[in-house]
């Protein structure tokens, strides 16, 4: 796979200029947030509309890649795979332990990219997902994730009581 950063820097701009909200979960998103975790794929969550679909598709396009549905009818996955470099990108419309895409977003963070921007779930939300998910190799990364979720607590605590700097 190629390196992360140039990936999502171009995930951005492509999700920028196609106009496609989605909101990227899993290791890759911890990874952002200073959780020492490593991914070989990067997952979005997404809404299923008809438009969000062709946005999709003409993301792939532009990244010569193919999507496929595994587990269709009974998944909401959309695996966008590029052959060339092994990429792999999956759009879920459903994530174990998130009630809705609309609060997701709203508790999500943007990171920058060269200019364009990807919203990244909290590690609070990763987390209970994960642990929704109760899958062997979820459940092996609870313990650096949750730390990461404390030591990030403390830094945004810490900033927040911090007297302000007098002129």
């Amino acid at each position: 796979m190629p390196d992360a950063r140039g990936i999502l820097s171009l995930l951005a701009q492509l999700f920028q200029e196609n106009g496609l909200e989605a909101v990227m979960l899993g290791n890759a998103g911890a990874a952002l947030q200073g959780a020492p975790v490593t991914t070989v794929d990067v997952d979005f969550m997404f809404r299923p509309t008809r438009a969000n679909v062709h946005k999709l598709k003409k993301i792939a396009k532009a990244l010569d890649a193919t999507i496929f549905r595994p587990f269709y009818p009974i998944s909401g996955l959309y695996r966008l795979s590029r052959e060339s470099d092994l990429l792999q990108v999956d759009f879920m419309v459903r994530a174990d332990g998130v009630r809705s895409f609309e609060g997701l977003r709203a508790r999500s963070s943007r990171f920058d990219f060269d200019g364009a921007s990807l919203l990244v779930a909290s590690l609070e939300d990763i987390i209970k997902s994960k642990e929704a998910a109760g899958r062997p190799r979820d459940l092996a990364v609870m313990y650096v994730l949750k730390e990461a979720a404390q030591q990030k607590a403390l830094r945004t605590k810490r900033a927040v009581s911090r007297p302000a700097p007098s002129d």
